[in-house]
Parts: C-alpha cells; sequence; structure tokens
C-alpha cells in the first residue's frame, strides 16, 4: 500500500514561495493539490504551511499557530489577480458533529477537532480580510478525489 505523506519535488520551483526542496504533503488530496497549482497556468505562486496564522484555542484558552496548508496567488476568471489561503480537509470535518446523548472517545474527539478547527479557521478568515486575501476549506468535493 502507497504512502501518501512524503516530500513533493516541483516541476516548476519557480512558482514555489518559500523553500522547494522541502514542500511536505500530509494526505492523497494535498498531493493532488501541489501537482495542480504547480502544473497550473493561472498560478501565479503558491507555498505550503509558510504562513502562521496565530489564532486562541477554544480547549486551553491558549494562543497557538496555524499553518494553513495553501497559500495561493493566482489570475482568477476576470483576469484580476487574486491571493487565496486554502485549508484542505475531508469534508466530514468540515461541519460540527451531530449532537450525541451517549458521550464516546470518537464523538468527544469529533467535538474537540471541531471546536479546534473552527478557532484556526475564524483567524484565518480573519487574517485574510486584513490582507484582502480571500480563505477557502476545500474537501474531496472541490478536488473531484474519491477514495
Amino acid at each position: 500500500m502507497a504512502t501518501y505523506k512524503g516530500y513533493f519535488k516541483p516541476k516548476n520551483p519557480q512558482k514555489y514561495k518559500g523553500d522547494p526542496t522541502n514542500i511536505v504533503y500530509r494526505s492523497r488530496w494535498e498531493l493532488k493539490f501541489m501537482s495542480y497549482v504547480d502544473n497550473h497556468d493561472d498560478i501565479i505562486s503558491w507555498s505550503s504551511e509558510e504562513v502562521i496564522v496565530p489564532y486562541i484555542s477554544p480547549v486551553d484558552g491558549k494562543r497557538h499557530r496555524y499553518f494553513p496548508d495553501f497559500l495561493i496567488t493566482k489570475i482568477n476568471n476576470e483576469g484580476k489577480k487574486e491571493t487565496l489561503m486554502i485549508e484542505i480537509k475531508p469534508f466530514k470535518q468540515t461541519k460540527p458533529p451531530e449532537i450525541q446523548t451517549k458521550k464516546t472517545k470518537t464523538y468527544l474527539n469529533e467535538v474537540f477537532t471541531w471546536g479546534i478547527n473552527s478557532a484556526k479557521w475564524a483567524a484565518a478568515e480573519e487574517y485574510c480580510k486584513d490582507k484582502g486575501y480571500k480563505f477557502v476549506i476545500m474537501t474531496e468535493n472541490e478536488l473531484g478525489v474519491k477514495f
């Protein structure tokens, strides 16, 4: 079985903002997206986990650092330059877990994950608003991936 964690070697390293010899992917979806942005003509530049967004965790109330998956600058459909901060997540993790009466370990983990992700994404939205970027969460639905 193939592993879906590793280092991505870009065909167009000049487009990568950061160290093009140290691009790490952590899922098949990230690998697919990296290949897309590396090869797509409308993508001017991109980076992976190079931006730091501070956020306050709802779990411990402390300040933490969030490294969004991607920051890309592209030419949009109107022919204008735009920058997107992109997080890639399974669709299941993009909505709150259904409330359950039995507090199983799985359910508590889903609640914990949702709380952390919500705090990260709210901080990313604010960061992007300040910079004139757009924050986008992409799932297997947008990536056209079925596994």
